[in-house]
């Protein structure tokens, strides 16, 4: 299933694409996180698309994603990796699938950008939400109160 952010413009295709990626799970009540992403985007500028793909067992697949913006005509698309480090994957695994598909598509621009933990917000609100964390066990101690949702 093909997941799309909302966006000013209605033509599916968009010469820019944000591409969300995430790992992938046999679990489909997985992607609902990355689901909630995918909303909080709407809407987008006029031009720009967004949707979500996946590295295994979840589809579209990264390799998937990246045939249908060459064969849109995309021109530009920036892959945004929802992991919290880098590693096997963007050192090598999502470069060989750029690599694959510019030589295919060599009008469509690929970019990578950093793991989505590398952030500063990410890492903050990490930290918020451990703090918070923190915060309900030491308040709920006597309670047996359970992690906070």
């Amino acid at each position: 299933m093909t997941r799309h952010a909302d966006s000013a413009s209605t033509d599916a295709s968009s010469a820019v694409r944000l591409l969300l990626l995430a790992h992938g799970s046999k679990q489909p009540q997985w992607a609902a996180p990355f689901d909630s992403v995918l909303r909080m985007l709407a809407p987008l500028p006029p031009g720009v698309e967004a949707e979500i793909a996946y590295l295994e067992s979840m589809h579209p697949l990264l390799a998937e994603a990246l045939e249908r913006a060459g064969r849109d005509g995309c021109r530009r698309l920036r892959i945004v990796p929802l992991f919290l480090g880098a590693g096997g994957h963007l050192g090598r695994d999502i470069p060989q699938h750029v690599a694959q598909a510019q030589a295919r598509f060599p009008d469509l621009r690929i970019d990578i950008a950093a793991a989505a933990g590398e952030s500063a917000e990410v890492a903050a609100a990490l930290a918020a939400y451990a703090r918070r964390c923190a915060g309900d066990l030491s308040a709920n101690a006597d309670a047996g109160g359970g992690p906070p949702r």
